[in-house]
């Protein structure tokens, strides 16, 4: 579902190199911002990097690029 939401134009202009360097859309940029915050205000003990990867498993999983990992071998 998407709406029309009014942002600062600071954040807008905040986004947009991220956004380019990442590939995403100005408003997918601020939505992944949004996400990361989210978990991170979640999940206060957890290491930044740690949330990012975990964030980037879940999606991977939903497109079907994970593989089964073995223990010990």
């Amino acid at each position: 579902m998407s709406i029309a939401l009014k942002l600062s134009a600071e954040l807008v202009e905040m986004a947009k190199p991220h956004a380019a360097a990442e590939h995403r859309s100005v408003p997918k940029q601020i939505e992944y911002w949004a996400r990361l915050g989210k978990a991170v205000d979640e999940n206060p003990d957890l290491p930044l990097q740690f949330i990012k990867d975990t964030l980037l498993a879940l999606q991977e999983e939903k497109a079907g690029q994970l593989a089964p990992y073995t223990f010990g071998v």
